[in-house]
């Protein structure tokens, strides 16, 4: 059970098609639109109500572009993700009645949760950043970054109360429905926390290690791949690719701007200006370039993309985070909101990228010199080719699938 952007679906995809090959019937409960992606994988499917692009692309969901820090983008997101949070209970509660076991994301937790309580269901987290509350780092989805040991726990566990609300209005009327007695917020997620609820979390641990002081039961499994039907370039592409040197991949998966032609023509001098051809991926932000240094393109698997780019420029997403260090590139981030600040600083430290450029402060001159330095000093490619080296020998599904099967006994 996920919601949220493509970015919150697509590698439940892959983790599905794991589980089924080791024997185990799996359906992905999201939103309707997102059930293109597992054509062909042989998960089930089950349609939430919401449409996320939808969404964003309204006058509310253009409201988190005018909150220029973490906290802010986080409170309206949250107001947001509240007044439809009752839209999607039905049909959880729908899903969960034909499962024995209740793997969910940390979008949905709190709900997913008491849903397995009351259906007398195990229940599993899986989760793509690390959202528990530690002293090590302030939580992804305020941007990354440190507020001292002290600060970074106590934010933490304000991201993670900021989430329970989410639900507090829908999450009665469910417990009455399912027989269960009422509970204040943050009651739940306190008595999670005792039980050391089990939580899988889906990035390398060369990526970020598992913090030492997170409780027992929150683990750091791997990365988990999206399922990809095909893996094959279309023509266009290859020839594209097979018609000059490595380009540079350029795309913000999810993510939405304010002006589209303006970003994309800024992307575009910026390239020149380096020296560089580009891969335009259109995605929710529209982006698109024109010239025959310059490709667009729609929907491909970045497993089979990445690897042919001479870097990636994109919105630091976790999965497209993922994706460029499993290709084994180096990256320019363009973090845009939420936890994107957070890989972006992950990558630097890493060494396969020079710099973040955030998207408010993105100019041609920043871009270029970041895509000069990336493309000219071979140290960001050598580190990034050893990295993606070792994240591929990973398998991010076993221990997810230990886990399932030690809950179904």
């Amino acid at each position: 059970m996920t919601a949220g952007s493509r970015g919150d679906v697509a590698p439940f995809t892959g983790l599905g098609h794991g589980l089924l090959r080791a024997g185990h019937e799996v359906t992905l409960v999201t939103h309707g639109s997102f059930e293109p992606l597992v054509a062909g994988s042989g998960l089930g499917f089950h349609a939430l109500p919401v449409d996320p692009r939808t969404v964003l692309e309204s006058e509310r969901g253009k409201g988190l572009h005018r909150s220029a820090t973490g906290p802010g983008k986080l409170l309206r997101a949250v107001t947001m993700a509240r007044a439809l949070a009752g839209t999607m209970a039905d049909d959880l509660v729908a899903a969960a009645r034909a499962a024995d076991v209740l793997l969910l994301s940390a979008s949905l937790a709190p709900l997913g949760h008491t849903i397995g309580e009351g259906l007398s269901l195990p229940t599993l987290g899986l989760s793509l950043q690390p959202v528990a509350a530690t002293r090590e780092f302030a939580p992804p989805m305020l941007g990354g970054g440190s507020w001292g040991t002290l600060g970074n726990r106590v934010a933490g566990h304000g991201v993670s109360m900021a989430i329970e609300y989410v639900f507090s209005s829908v999450i009665p009327e469910v417990r009455t429905r399912l027989g269960l007695g009422q509970v204040r917020i943050g009651t739940a997620l306190r008595r999670r926390e005792r039980r050391n609820w089990p939580v899988q979390h889906g990035f390398s641990p060369l990526v970020v290690a598992r913090p030492s002081d997170w409780r027992p039961g929150l683990d750091v499994a791997g990365y988990w791949w999206p399922y990809d039907v095909s893996a094959e370039l279309p023509p266009e592409v290859r020839d594209f690719l097979e018609a000059g040197p490595p380009p540079v991949f350029v795309g913000l998966g999810s993510a939405t701007v304010p002006d589209p032609e303006r970003l994309s023509a800024d992307i575009v001098r910026a390239l020149r200006r380096a020296g560089l051809r580009g891969v335009f991926q259109r995605g929710w932000a529209g982006l698109a370039a024109d010239g025959e240094d310059m490709l667009t393109v729609g929907e491909i698997a970045h497993s089979a993309l990445f690897p042919h780019m001479a870097a990636v420029v994109h919105h630091a997403g976790a999965g497209t985070t993922g994706a460029g260090l499993r290709a084994g590139v180096p990256a320019v981030p363009v973090p845009i909101q939420f936890d994107a600040g957070f890989w972006s600083q992950r990558l630097v430290a890493l060494g396969v990228a020079p710099t973040a450029v955030p998207l408010r402060r993105l100019t041609t001159d920043r871009l270029a010199s970041a895509l000069t330095r990336i493309t000219r000093e071979a140290g960001y490619r050598e580190r990034a080719r050893e990295l993606g080296a070792r994240i591929r020998k990973e398998d991010g599904v076993a221990p997810v699938l230990e886990a399932v099967n030690c809950l179904r006994g």
